[in-house]
């Protein structure tokens, strides 16, 4: 099954954005060649970007708050294991720590780095980073694999507690969302959100073997999932059959 998921506030986006970039950044610095390392630092330069929002961290910081109420509500519930809920808020409060001791905005030390940020007034440019126009860049990325993912981790460090702090919210989030069956029929589905709950992701999951790509648009009052198919050229046509998919709201 493919999954599809939709954001329903600007908030969740961006923290989707930076998981996104975070995961890239991860697959990149594990390996050997300077180009992978080169992207690295692209990927490190638009989650500066990204987290330059001056409310993200403490978006982040409450939502981890929230989270952290919402499961000590469920003490003394019947089937609720005490030992795993110890687990998970201990696991929140480690993170909600971490994050909160870091100072400014995410990244916001490394712009400090007069050599790194050389390096990125120039990597939007095509061909920007050619040795000629920073031989010093070019000559760091002659060093030993080894030596440049040192110093690509020193880079990244300041920015550890914030990936870790995403990983675990939106993991929270994710978890919160029960997966049902519906069914599109003609290609569409349409669902009404109950009022008084607030929804902030959409997960769709659809079969890969229908060839079909998911349009999908919502609000606090509705959801809507149209079923497109990509022709010859590569542009959605709206496709007409009935297909089932697994639906999950998450609050």
């Amino acid at each position: 099954m493919v999954l599809y998921e939709y954001p329903f506030n600007e908030g969740i986006r961006t923290m989707l954005r930076l998981e996104h970039l975070f995961g890239r950044l991860e697959m990149l610095v594990a390996r050997e060649d300077a180009v992978d390392h080169h992207f690295a630092l692209v990927t490190l330069f638009e989650i500066m970007d990204v987290a330059s929002r001056a409310d993200l961290k403490s978006d982040v910081l409450k939502e981890l708050e929230r989270h952290r109420n919402q499961l000590q509500s469920y003490r003394g519930h019947p089937g609720v294991s005490e030992k795993a809920l110890d687990e998970v808020i201990d696991r929140i409060d480690q993170t909600h720590g971490a994050l909160n001791q870091v100072s400014g905005k995410a990244g916001q030390a490394l712009t400090t780095n007069e050599w790194l940020m050389s390096i990125r007034s120039r990597i939007s440019i095509p061909a920007g980073t050619c040795e000629f126009d920073l031989p010093a860049y070019f000559a760091w990325q002659q060093h030993p694999a080894a030596a440049r993912r040192a110093d690509l981790g020193k880079w990244i460090a300041s920015l550890v507690p914030l990936a870790q702090a995403l990983q675990l919210l939106l993991r929270l989030l994710r978890d919160a969302g029960v997966p049902h069956r519906v069914v599109a029929k003609g290609g569409q589905y349409q669902q009404s959100l109950p009022q008084g709950k607030t929804y902030q992701l959409l997960r769709v999951r659809i079969d890969p073997n229908c060839g079909l790509v998911p349009e999908i648009t919502g609000h606090r009052l509705m959801v809507s999932v149209r079923l497109m198919r990509p022709d010859a050229d590569g542009r959605l046509r709206p496709a007409t059959e009935e297909t089932a998919l697994d639906l999950a709201l998450c609050a």
